[in-house]
């Protein structure tokens, strides 16, 4: 059960509205990046987790602090479009070199919203789920939240630094900082799990008899001279995880060519395709005589 009051989690004022502001915000709010993302993330993986109880109920505490950062940023989209033009008329009227319409503001502000935030990016496309990842592997999901907050993060500076309206650069400050928090809580899980070496590679329940080991640690160069790959502190020394050295060489092919059977009858393959192949050897001449027979 989640509860809500009329409040905002922080303060949102606008002193300069910018309806293409308002665009640039919807980034924040539907895209790849932004607060529904996360919201979804971190509620989707609470409500899957299994395990200590205390895991699920610090990703649900999250994700209710997520929705409080659409509620900010929705009130900044709207704040942003006060004023703004309804028609093309009225915003070349009131400037027609610089007007919100012609400069790029989200059409879709005034056509379908009435001045309101949309749950879309700044391009206009519909949040869709696609980067919600919950993978039910508490390290996993640790790692991917990291990486989401970093992202949000970077958003949040660039949107910062966009925008000279104090109100808007201070709501964005206290969202960046919220991000810092969040990636050191995650990061915090990672270390309480036992860290980055007691957790590596995730799964870290995988049997040793599920993986082909003697690749597990080394990097392969795909460079078609045969010269070595990239060297870092990735293609020598100890991995990681503590279980293993990294080695580095060029790849060669460990498999001979493909070697498909012909196409089966009925499947909608061209009788050329039937009739002749590399393949050669009786199966194939009863394979081609099968589809003149059905032919016939």
């Amino acid at each position: 059960m989640y509860y809500t009051d009329k409040l905002l989690q922080f303060p949102v004022r606008v002193e300069k509205p910018s309806p293409i502001f308002a665009k640039a915000l919807q980034q924040a709010i539907g895209g790849v990046e932004g607060e529904i993302r996360v919201c979804l993330q971190y509620f989707f993986q609470g409500w899957g987790a299994r395990g200590d109880s205390k895991y699920r109920d610090l990703l649900l505490n999250t994700a209710t602090e997520e929705i409080a950062h659409i509620e900010m940023l929705a009130t900044a989209v709207a704040l942003n479009l006060e004023n703004a033009p309804l028609s093309l008329k009225e915003d070349v009227a009131a400037d027609a070199a610089g007007g919100s319409v012609l400069n790029g503001m989200d059409m879709r502000h005034v056509l379908s919203t009435s001045l309101a935030a949309l749950p879309t990016d700044a391009n206009g496309v519909p949040f869709d789920c696609s980067h919600v990842y919950a993978s039910g592997n508490l390290a996993a999901d640790m790692f991917a939240n990291i990486t989401a907050e970093a992202t949000g993060r970077k958003l949040a500076f660039s949107l910062w630094n966009m925008t000279d309206d104090p109100g808007m650069k201070e709501m964005l400050s206290y969202l960046i900082a919220r991000d810092t928090f969040h990636q050191n809580q995650f990061m915090a899980v990672v270390d309480e799990l036992g860290g980055l070496q007691a957790n590596l590679p995730v799964p870290n329940s995988i049997p040793p008899e599920a993986e082909l080991q003697e690749f597990s640690y080394q990097q392969l160069g795909f460079n078609r001279d045969g010269s070595p790959p990239p060297q870092g502190r990735w293609s020598a020394g100890p991995s990681p995880d503590g279980k293993g050295e990294f080695t580095s060489r060029p790849m060669e092919p460990l498999g001979g060519e493909p070697n498909l059977a012909p196409p089966r009858p009925g499947g909608g393959a061209q009788t050329q395709q039937m009739a002749a192949s590399d393949n050669g050897g009786g199966l194939l001449h009863k394979a081609a005589e099968a589809v003149k027979d059905s032919l016939s």
